[in-house]
Formats: C-alpha cells, structure tokens, sequence
C-alpha cells in the first residue's frame, strides 16, 4: 500500500503544533509496519531544510489567475526521516522564515495563493507518476481542496479514482476564502461549484468533507464535539456520517522516550521520584523557581484556542493568596500574553518564570521535570502534550474538551490519568490547582499516580493500525 500524505508541517523539518508530530510520526510507523508511505510538504527557509540536502524529482509551473510560477519537487536524499520525504519548492510563495508567520509573529498575507500553489504543484507532480499512490491522505484545511481537484478538474483527471483520506486536526481553522479569489482555482467542473461553498465562501475544509472518500478527526470526542448543534460544521458532518469516524493519535516513543531522551538532564533509570527530582532540580536552578513547591507548566501556542489567556489570571489569584505552587510558561504567540507573564514574573519571584519562546528541547526537559502540566484549552481535538506528560511521568490537568477528555481520567474515576474541570473559568482552574496541591502533598499518592501514567501506551502502532484500516475501508469506492 503506497500512501502519500500532503501537509503542511511535518516534525522535525516544520512544526508549529500538534500537526507537525503527526505527519512526523505517522509515516514512519506505517513503514516500519510494511505499508510505503511517505510526505510531501512545502520548502520553507527554515533550519532543518537548510541543513539537509535534496535533489529535484520534477519540474513543473503552477497558475494563479494571472501568474504563472515555477516550482520543483525535491526529495530528501538521506531518507533521514524514516519514510521518503518531498518538498514543494516553489520560492515566491514559500521561501520564508516560518510557516504560517514570520518569526516576529505577523501573518503572512497571501495564504489564498501559498495553499492552493502548494496543492496544485503536488497534484502536477503526482499526475505524472508511472505508478501512482493508492492512497492520498490531506491533512488539515492547507490540502483540503485536493479531493476536490481530484474528481472535478480536468487537469487532473488522471487522479479522478485515487482515494482520498481527510484529517481534520483542527477544525477551527477553515480556510475559508472570498469567491472573489476562484481565479486562482485551476479550472473546474462548473457543475461542482457548489461542493466548494460554505457559507458564501469558498471553503476548503468543508469541500474536504464533502468530496473525501474517508474524514477523520484525531479523536472519538472532537468528531463529536464538531457534530453537535455548537459547531459550524454540525449539518454537514452529520450529513456525511456514513464516512466519519475518530481516531487517538499516537505519539512517537522513540523521540519521547525518558530512558533514552537525549534533550533531558537525567534518564529515567527504574525509580519515577529519583528521575523528576532530579530534572526538577535543573528547572529550578535555571529559571530560579523554589524546588519544594510543585512546579506546574504549560507549553504550547500562546492562543486563545489553547486557553492560554485564562492564565494570567488564574496564577495571579493563586499566588496573591499564597498558594503553595511556582509556575512556569514555556511557547509564543500573542504579544499581550507575553506582556503579562513578564509582569507576574517581575512581582513573584521564586515562584513563577516564563521562557516566550519556540524551544524543543527545553519542552523535553519541562515535561520531565515538572510535577503538572496545565492545559486549559477552549478547543482540544486531540492533544499531545499531555501524552507526552504521561510518558514523563508529568499529572496533567486538563480541561474536559475534544481528545483530553477521551484521554485523561479524572482523579474521581477508577485507574485515574490526571485532573480534569469542565467550565473555562477562572474559578474552576483554581479548583483544579487545589487538587494538584492535594496530590503533591501526599507523597504515596503522587507515585502511585507517577507510575501509572509513565506505563500508558499512547504510541502510534496502536493508532497506526487504525489508520491501515481505514485505508483498506476506501480500495473501493463508496
């Protein structure tokens, strides 16, 4: 089986979040389980590019209305990845400093154009194979104009009966444009335009919905979230059910691994409490936070999504009451927040420090030193971040959204994984907090809770499987 996935990120060459460890990981554990597989993404100017070596594949010139730009395919020589990696190499429109937005944080203004260059340049080249993948599989709404494509434009007829798999990692972004941009579309069944709007729009994931042979979110809980009467997408979902379905990602346990993580201080070697104490120890001599008072982290994109705005004032109130915690945050994003976290870290010394910044490494070491992992979010599909804290024997306290809630069980309910609360509220993430400090204060009951979660197996070949079978549900059309 030759499956081909088409992103935009793809860990460790481009990764802004949770997309990027999938595509990363994914492919490697479909080819390690006999299924070829390999991505195909865009050529940024980013580190990782640069230091690898690639040679061209293909050589093609995508139109946008009336512009007519040149692009390659290039294929990574080393395979260093694990799995076959491609680039589309197309200057004008992805020869940057970042993905999605320079690294000062502002938007790059010509998404329309750099995510329907980057489908065509791949549909030109995948046309022209002598034996073509048996699968595409489009991630997020960067691709989702592709099963489209495939069935209605006649330049790429040759693709008409390839299946198409849709992921929908993040359904809160849609790239959704104005009709006033279709020029820039290849041509088009003229009959079909109405599979391309929603809303007024020309919508490239809700035409992945309707035009995909198979749509899956990155977990049973987000689908249901995005199928009930709240979401944008409840009718057309629940329209296209028969071909919906969710699945857990994995994560990826060589890269996140405490017995052999090269990024952490100390390695796990048998003993959980020796282990985190040990790279709590690290933590807190350099951001200078008190080692007797349970450190609770977030990492992640400093976005409304990830709730990472109901922080500044849920650690104000804790620390001006007192409470025995230090906090520490680690991501970027929105300037105001970044504002904020240097003002609580200028009045709370020894107890709250903040690192606004992209740091993988320093990531690792959090999630290995660290007693808590918060993850408040507003939106969740599926969540990494809190398998990762499994892995590290990290509690994480969630909010009871998409994949967390699928993930995490209550420190209520049986086998408990960590803490969860419902409402986003201030008052309720205190709450939370308030039961972290009662677990950190009972020596037996925070290993007990350690060691239950460091023998979780949240990695891919389980969620590897799920995807092989969905693949083998499309070797016939619907």
């Amino acid at each position: 089986m030759k499956i081909l996935h088409i992103s935009a990120e793809c860990y460790p060459v481009a990764k802004a979040g949770g997309l990027g460890d999938v595509v990363g990981a994914l492919p490697k554990y479909l080819c390690a389980s006999g299924h070829e597989s390999a991505v195909i993404l865009p050529k940024y100017a980013l580190r990782w590019v640069k230091e690898h070596r690639f040679v061209e594949d293909f050589r093609g010139t995508i139109r946008l209305h009336d512009r007519y730009l040149p692009f390659t395919i290039e294929r990574e020589i080393d395979d260093s990845l694990g799995f076959p990696l491609y680039v589309a190499n197309i200057p004008a429109l992805f020869e940057r400093d970042g993905i999605y937005a320079s690294p000062d944080g502002y938007g790059y203004g010509d998404d329309v154009s750099r995510w329907l260059g980057f489908q065509q340049a791949v549909l030109q080249w995948v046309s022209q194979f002598w034996e073509k993948p048996k699968i595409l599989h489009c991630h997020d709404h960067h691709t989702g104009l592709i099963p489209f494509m495939v069935k209605y434009c006649p330049e790429f007829h040759a693709l008409h009966d390839i299946p198409t798999i849709f992921t929908i990692h993040n359904g809160a972004y849609t790239g959704a444009f104005s009709w006033q941009q279709v020029d820039k579309m290849p041509f088009f069944e003229s009959s079909a335009k109405n599979l391309l709007d929603w809303a007024d729009t020309i919508h490239p994931l809700a035409s992945a919905i309707r035009c995909a042979w198979r749509v899956n979110t990155v977990s049973p809980g987000y689908m249901d979230e995005l199928k009930s009467p709240e979401s944008h997408l409840t009718w057309l979902l629940n329209n296209e059910w028969h071909k919906s379905s969710g699945i857990i990602n994995g994560i990826d346990a060589q890269v996140w691994n405490p017995t052999t993580d090269p990024l952490i201080a100390h390695r796990f070697e048998g003993d959980v409490n020796t282990f985190k104490a040990a790279n709590k120890a690290v933590i807190c001599q350099r951001f200078r936070l008190d080692p007797e008072l349970p450190l609770i982290t977030f990492i992640g994109r400093l976005v409304n999504e990830k709730g990472a705005d109901l922080l500044p004032g849920v650690i104000q109130r804790a620390l001006e009451n007192n409470a025995q915690m230090a906090f520490l945050i680690l991501g970027t994003g929105d300037p105001n927040l970044k504002r904020a976290f240097y003002a609580l870290r200028d009045r709370f010394y020894w107890r709250f420090d903040a690192s606004i910044e992209y740091n993988e490494s320093l990531a690792h070491q959090l999630y290995a030193g660290s007693d808590f992992l918060i993850m408040p979010s507003r939106i969740e599909p599926c969540g990494l971040n809190q398998l990762y804290a499994f892995r590290y024997g990290t509690i994480p306290i969630v909010r009871s959204v998409g994949g967390l809630r699928d993930t995490v069980r209550d420190w209520s309910e049986e086998n408990p994984r960590g803490i969860r609360f419902d409402h986003f509220s201030e008052e309720d993430a205190l709450h939370a907090l308030y039961r972290a400090s009662l677990i950190y204060s009972d020596k037996n009951l925070l290993t007990g809770f350690r060691k239950r979660i460091m023998d979780l197996n949240f990695s891919w070949e389980k969620s590897a499987e799920a995807y092989i079978s969905l693949y083998k549900s499309v070797s016939s059309p619907l």
